[in-house]
């Protein structure tokens, strides 16, 4: 006995890299850190003060995590006083023309 032949549509399914960069990029914070580091280095007050509405707890572990994934660098200058700058890697770099698309298209097609 065979199997019948199913017949139909296939079904439809998201390309599992554009998933993938979603679920990381679309997580809150991680996309307009990067955004803000497409400026040039920052330390960790500068960030705070540019990402109104982040806490402190929430921006390093969102700079943990985007360091773990090599997208940022974390430099820790002497002192006194002991700094701490970051900036894109290359990898971090090579998403700015994404994300540069994603402002364009956001500020032609969303609501301000």
């Amino acid at each position: 006995m065979t199997a019948p032949e199913t017949t139909g549509p296939t079904p439809r399914a998201c390309a599992s890299g554009l998933a993938r960069a979603f679920a990381f990029l679309g997580k809150r914070w991680n996309g307009v850190i990067l955004g803000t580091l497409a400026h040039g280095p920052a330390g960790f007050a500068e960030l705070a003060r540019a990402l109104p509405g982040i806490s402190e707890s929430m921006l390093s572990d969102r700079l943990g995590e985007l360091s773990r994934v090599g997208l940022v660098s974390r430099t820790v200058r002497e002192g006194p006083p002991v700094g701490v700058s970051y900036q894109l890697t290359e990898r971090g770099c090579a998403l700015l023309p994404a994300l540069d698309a994603l402002a364009t298209w956001a500020d032609e097609n969303l609501p301000g």
